[in-house]
């Protein structure tokens, strides 16, 4: 699927690439704040708390083992949708993470 302003303009969308990202858990929260990424990417998070923390998404598509200091668990992303996520046993730490398809214009190809 090209987007609008690909095929009015003849320029090449550029699909989201997948990627590794980290996600660090860090005096009780998870950062960054917010994140997007394409689907098929991999998104570690890695417990730096002196506490364990257990990942768990709302839907309960993914869930880690509790995580000791330093310890990680990856989850790679397979459709695109928003998937909210917790730590099971502090349930006031909460973040989404956006894992997109659709296909994006490339940096600099906009119209000015």
């Amino acid at each position: 699927m090209r987007c609008l302003f690909c095929i009015q303009t003849g320029r090449r969308a550029k699909k989201p690439a997948p990627q590794a990202t980290e996600v660090k858990l860090d005096n009780f929260t998870f950062g960054p704040e917010s994140l997007t990424v394409a689907v098929k990417s991999t998104v570690t998070w890695v417990n730096k708390n002196d506490v364990p923390h257990v990942i768990a998404s709302s839907d309960g598509l993914f869930k880690s083992k509790a995580l000791d200091t330093d310890d990680e668990y990856s989850y790679t992303f397979g459709k695109a949708g928003t998937y909210a996520y917790c730590c099971s046993i502090h349930p006031k730490m909460v973040r989404k993470i956006i894992v997109q398809q659709q296909a994006l214009v490339e940096p600099g190809s906009a119209p000015t």
